[in-house]
């Protein structure tokens, strides 16, 4: 099992192993998009890039990055992932809109 920490919610989610991190936060009522992003999201395939969140502990929990968030995130520090391509394999803390 995963324990998902959501900082500036003060929310603690648990997940099975690998789970993907923008479902489980969705269906945990964590709001991943700004206002735009609510209005332009892809709905989790990777392609807009609004569902930015930085990780802030359990980077090793995590799936690699993919192909998809290396291009979109180039510009970005190693510990932001777009949430609807993180799988969750153990403990991990996230903020939401970094």
């Amino acid at each position: 099992m995963a324990n998902i920490k959501f900082v500036k919610e003060n929310q603690e989610v648990i997940a099975a192993d690998g789970a993907n991190l923008r479902e489980k936060a969705l269906a945990n009522n964590i709001d991943l998009y700004t206002f735009k992003g609510k209005m332009m999201n892809c709905g989790g395939y990777g392609q807009c890039g609004t569902c930015i969140v930085e990780i802030v502990q359990g980077m090793e929990n995590l799936s690699p990055r993919t192909e998809v968030e290396q291009r979109k995130l180039k510009k970005k520090p190693d510990t932001y992932r777009l949430s609807c391509q993180v799988l969750v394999n153990g403990p991990t803390s996230v903020k939401t809109k970094p």
